[in-house]
């Protein structure tokens, strides 16, 4: 895929306050480009790849070098350092608050006013407050937050479960949102499906991963409520009711704590695939009803600062923003890095560390 004769553009890397979606394109073939042309029977080669990829024991597998050819579409932020597109767990026990929680992180969304000082990427929430109705969000939100409404801030009380047919309704709504960054399912057990392993580990798995491919399909975050048992464990995580097929199969889990359900005071443990643990502790503000942040603890480590994206950050200014060239030409300007051509390349499409997107365009 990659050689000297591509050409590199490195946008500049914007603010932390610029809202618009990094744009991530696939460089290297997608499955359903490199599928064969079975249109055009005429072709003898095209035929004979549908007839393998038809046999029933047929596996698709690509190389590494096809691997590090593609450029995947990151995840998108949400609220940054907290939560990202994917599926997501919210549990805590029963009125400790985290309607409340609910409510203000689908208003900060919808609105894209900063969650405490974390960045908020703004776009259209969906809130499926399947315990309440809507004279009770109508008091909570006017409490929480005035009387001011908001266009793409959405609310249901009643959904389908998934036999039903929720996964249908949560894509319509998408299509007829394309803005939606956020969905949250308040609660889980409302679209649950009623059987008789509906607390095994693969009933639990299977619902979590359904949710999660309508979330990694659209690029969005779902957010699921959901409550914690009365039994203790060395591990908060470990307290969610159900199986582990829950946690197992989600990107990330909050897990929402009172040492008595009648403090203002709550711990906020978080953990993601592709986020630092953290803590944060709580305060509620029980005039207002809404959750402020009294301190956050993040686990001591932190990523070491990329030496090539340094060097790049440095070609690119306010004033020129992007830098335009081969890759040959992107390396004769970085004196301090060792590094082919071909790697450079890779290393710009897909780097996992980058806060900018680089795109690359083959001569001609």
């Amino acid at each position: 895929m990659s050689s000297i004769n591509e050409k590199v553009t490195a946008p500049f890397v914007s603010a932390a306050t610029d809202n618009r979606q990094s744009l991530s394109p696939k460089v290297g073939n997608s499955i359903s480009e490199r599928g064969p042309k079975i249109n055009d029977e005429s072709d003898l080669d095209d035929w004979n790849d549908f007839q393998m990829i038809s046999s029933p024991d047929y596996l698709y597998t690509i190389s590494l070098t096809e691997l590090y050819d593609t450029a995947y579409r990151p995840k998108m932020k949400i609220v940054d350092d907290l939560i990202s597109s994917g599926a997501y767990l919210f549990a805590g026990a029963p009125k400790v608050g985290k309607s409340f929680f609910m409510a203000q992180l689908g208003y900060h969304v919808s609105s894209g006013a900063p969650l405490w000082e974390h960045t908020v990427h703004k776009g259209t929430v969906l809130y499926l407050a399947l315990e309440d109705d809507y004279s009770r969000l109508q008091k909570r939100l006017s409490r929480m937050f005035g009387m001011d409404g908001i266009d793409n801030f959405h609310f249901a009380t009643h959904a389908k479960n998934l036999r039903e047919g929720l996964d249908g309704q949560l894509k319509k709504f998408i299509s007829e949102h394309p803005n939606t960054k956020l969905i949250i399912i308040d609660t889980l057990q409302r679209i649950r499906e009623v059987g008789g392993e509906k607390y095994s580990y693969a009933s639990d798995y299977e619902i979590v991963t359904r949710l999660k491919q309508t979330a990694d399909q659209h690029n969005i975050c779902i957010l699921l409520v959901h409550h914690t048992r009365k039994q203790s464990a060395e591990d908060c995580f470990d307290t969610i009711s159900g199986t582990n097929g829950l946690l197992g199969a989600a990107d990330g889990a909050f897990i929402m704590l009172k040492e008595k359900r009648t403090d203002s005071k709550a711990v906020l443990d978080i953990v993601g695939r592709d986020q630092q643990d953290q803590r944060l502790y709580l305060l509620f503000d029980r005039e207002r009803c809404i959750w402020q942040l009294a301190k956050s603890e993040i686990q001591l480590w932190k990523e070491l600062p990329d030496p090539l994206l340094e060097s790049v950050a440095k070609l690119l200014t306010p004033e020129s923003p992007e830098w335009v060239g081969s890759a040959s030409d992107l390396v004769d300007r970085l004196d301090e890095i060792d590094i082919q051509p071909n790697v450079l390349t890779r290393k710009l499409i897909w780097d996992p560390n980058r806060n900018q997107t680089y795109t690359c365009w083959k001569d001609g």
